[in-house]
């Protein structure tokens, strides 16, 4: 019987690995399910909730950890609970590969086999394992949502007996899986929404949610696209001219929400503190890349600060102010990756080393880190 460990994450994660409907999910693949008392409360689930699913509740980490094959976490485990596994254990986690090398480094040497779902491929098979879109569709929704409370105003225009009150004008910058939630909020919420992006795929998408596309459509811009589906960084004279075009818009924009990140790299610098001073007072600015340095000159990780009367938002981990949501999507996310590795005839572990699934997601294996996009970092 494979055994799979749940553990609480630290004080700033409230999300969870596992969910009521997971549990049971892989209890039917023959799996014990053993989850740390409390994991699940910041998330709503509570140790009764999962144990009528068919979880065993046990009281610390080291005690669900100890005879576990595999660990499903949130964010990458502690030297801790890593020193409490079996040599090969799997652990399945948003690793944060590109985040501390001496942690990677040391989680590697540990012994465990580490699987981080952001290498997740975009593959048609991958779609249901995708831990970065389901966290960033939440993200982008929650992120209009905080922009437009901080605005402190309507966001649609209305039309009343003593006047007109004029639609919010919310512009977004990056239109991945983030910002293209981000668009469809806006529209639902009633403002008059724009969006850029620097891939010329994402011009179609942004006019089927009923918003205007803001880019400089030269060459530069019809070849900035990975074969993945990523942007490549732009050239210095290309963001020269888009910086022009996006500095004249931005002055009369109520929200900006900004949710550009390159793979592995900073966040590209998006917004000067020369385009903030050129806005509006009371207008907003929320930053989705703050955990990678931010979009926005002025913006201060997990902080919101105001420079000339505008509003800078950094927030961190914004997915996991929506913990409900985030932990139910995170663990169904997490579900569909073991079914890849559980031969569910055997309900035994059977790992095909040469899927493509394993193989773009693995990122240490016998003490050493493996991944190939890990391996210039050495």
């Amino acid at each position: 019987m494979i055994t799979i460990a749940v553990t609480a994450e630290g004080p700033d994660e409230p999300r969870v690995a596992v969910s009521p409907e997971t549990v049971k999910k892989l209890v039917a693949l023959g799996a014990k399910v053993k989850v740390q008392s409390g994991a699940g409360l910041r998330s709503r689930f509570s140790d009764e909730m999962l144990k009528a699913q068919g979880a065993e509740i046990v009281d610390g980490a080291a005690a669900a950890i100890e005879d576990a094959d595999i660990l499903l976490k949130v964010r990458r485990p502690g030297a801790d609970e890593l020193g409490s596994m079996k040599p090969g254990a799997l652990v399945a986690a948003m690793i944060e590969p590109y985040g501390d090398r001496a942690a990677l480094e040391a989680a590697a040497g540990r012994g465990a086999t580490l699987f981080s779902m952001e290498f997740m491929p975009r593959i048609t098979r991958a779609q249901s394992m995708d831990v970065l879109s389901s966290q960033a569709n939440l993200a982008g929704y929650k992120a209009v949502v905080d922009g437009a409370s901080m605005f402190g105003q309507a966001l649609p225009m209305m039309m009343t007996a003593a006047g007109t009150v004029p639609a919010a004008k919310i512009f977004i910058m990056g239109v991945g899986v983030a910002g293209l939630q981000a668009i469809a909020t806006a529209r639902r919420l009633g403002g008059i929404v724009s969006a850029t992006d620097v891939r010329p795929a994402t011009k179609e998408q942004v006019q089927s949610l009923g918003a205007k596309f803001i880019a400089v459509e030269d060459d530069e811009f019809k070849q900035a696209q990975t074969a993945a589906g990523y942007a490549k960084a732009m050239s210095a004279e290309y963001q020269a001219k888009q910086n022009e075009l996006v500095a004249n818009h931005i002055k009369i924009q109520d929200i900006v929400i900004t949710t550009a990140l390159i793979p592995g790299r900073p966040a590209p610098r998006l917004i000067t503190r020369a385009m903030v001073e050129s806005m509006k007072p009371g207008s907003v600015i929320v930053d989705l890349a703050a955990e990678r340095g931010g979009n926005c000159e002025a913006t201060v990780p997990g902080e919101t600060v105001e420079v000339n009367g505008v509003k800078i938002a950094g927030p961190i981990n914004l997915a996991g102010t929506v913990a409900v949501n985030a932990s139910s999507l995170y663990a169904k996310n997490l579900l569909a990756f073991l079914e890849v590795l559980i031969d569910k005839k055997e309900k035994a572990l059977k790992i095909d080393w040469e899927d493509e699934i394993v193989k773009g997601t693995l990122v240490a294996k016998d003490g050493k880190i493996v991944h190939p996009n890990l391996q210039s970092a050495a």
